[in-house]
């Protein structure tokens, strides 16, 4: 069953001469991570923007073709109804954080608030969802005393709460250190564990081969390659749109190229290791 399918779609802001993007065609079953990937520019938020329904309703522009959410036609929903069945998490958490707030139990809380959850169900909720998500022991802190990581772990676990079955995120790492990046990842693996579907924006590629189920590479609007990240990472035609592949796949290439005989195309580190110690047992 697809939780995501979208036919057709091509979308013009109001101030552009040309389309931004252009007769997509993209299907994401129920469960799967979908990753997102592109040079600048090349459409990426916008078609989180419209999967969200935040194009055309928010943004204006022209739009035509179709986006079925959980076998809702977006277009035809109200924004505050699609929230119910879709989360979206802001690249920058500064964005994403309400500023009402004055702990972050309270910001996991002030969603569930205001659909009018049950206080019993809400502490419940907020516990458990902290205790999930690791970050209990920010949970009397301010959320704008936290760090840039930190934020981000709260913003998506404020999204995480509200129980969406689909999520959208927005380049989540883009600020964060190697070690930022890595608590925010176990966080996306745990929404991914839950049965969660996600769409990803991301421009680290060894995170995204460790764990899209599904890759997508757009240039200028278009979809122009897509499969998992081992066949998108190995096909040599990924490079021309200027898309950086894993570091193992880059060690591995060059491991060829002085004449190692590495087998394959090694996407993630367990990959790599597996392949140069068989070439080390020889």
């Amino acid at each position: 069953m697809d939780s995501i399918k979208i036919t057709d779609l091509t979308y013009k802001y109001p101030i552009s001469d040309e389309p931004v993007l252009k007769h997509i065609n993209l299907r994401v079953p129920k469960g799967e991570l979908c990753a997102v990937i592109g040079t600048n520019g090349s459409g990426k938020t916008t078609l989180c923007n419209a999967i969200r329904g935040f194009v055309p309703t928010f943004y204006k522009g022209e739009i035509s073709g179709e986006i079925i959410v959980n076998g809702r036609d977006v277009r035809k929903e109200e924004m505050g109804s699609l929230a119910l069945d879709i989360g979206f998490v802001f690249q920058n958490p500064f964005t994403q954080i309400s500023g009402i707030a004055k702990t972050v139990f309270e910001e996991l809380a002030y969603g569930l608030e205001n659909m009018g959850i049950e206080r019993e169900i809400i502490i419940r909720r907020v516990e458990e969802t902290m205790r999930l998500t690791k970050i209990e022991e920010f949970r009397d802190r301010n959320p704008f005393q936290l760090s840039g990581g930190q934020q981000q772990r709260v913003a998506l676990a404020a999204i995480l709460v509200m129980g969406q079955p689909v999520l959208v995120i927005d380049e989540p790492t883009s600020q964060l250190d190697p070690q930022s990046t890595d608590d925010v990842f176990e966080v996306i693996k745990l929404m991914k564990n839950m049965g969660k579907t996600i769409v990803l924006v991301e421009h680290k590629m060894e995170q995204i081969a460790e764990y899209a189920d599904h890759v997508v590479v757009l240039n200028q609007g278009e979809i122009v390659m897509e499969g998992t990240a081992k066949e998108v990472f190995s096909n040599p035609g990924c490079k021309q749109y200027h898309t950086r592949l894993p570091q193992c796949t880059k060690i591995s290439a060059e491991l060829k190229d002085m004449g190692i005989g590495i087998k394959g195309t090694p996407v993630t580190v367990n990959e790599t290791v597996h392949s140069i110690r068989a070439v080390m047992n020889q």
